[in-house]
């Protein structure tokens, strides 16, 4: 278990703590919905930690592996519904991992990222789509 200690700071501005490290994160409603977007929103995070969650969990598998993934990006895009209630309806994260990773280790890499822990946690309703780029 971990837990956050989070405080709404007013003009829809809240900052998030983590309460193990003291780590902070400050939110802002985006400019679309009334806020300042001068910080992540909060659905900014759910899209951004998807595309850092995937690439966590490769990482972890290339540490095991003895593969070197330092360098790799992740392009993380978020769309938002038109229609109310508002929520976001589908990330789209596309992936690129640089130097030579062999051909037999990506699909493993590619399985890991798809089903990391914060893809399988997305209500299904979202749409995940990952593609990868391989140096």
């Amino acid at each position: 278990m971990v837990t956050f200690s989070l405080s709404y700071l007013g003009d829809l501005r809240c900052r998030n703590i983590h309460d193990p490290s003291g780590a902070v994160v400050v939110t802002d409603a985006p400019v679309d919905n009334h806020g300042l977007g001068q910080a992540h929103s909060p659905t900014d995070l759910v899209a951004s930690g998807l595309g850092v969650c995937m690439l966590t969990v490769i990482g972890i598998i290339g540490r095991r592996d003895g593969i070197d993934l330092t360098g790799m990006t992740a392009r993380v895009e978020k769309h938002m519904s038109t229609d109310q209630p508002r929520r976001i309806v589908r990330i789209v994260v596309q992936i690129t991992v640089p130097g030579a990773v062999p051909a037999d280790r990506r699909a493993v890499l590619e399985r890991a990222a798809a089903t990391c822990p914060v893809a399988s946690s997305l209500h299904p309703a979202i749409a995940q789509e990952l593609s990868f780029s391989w140096g």
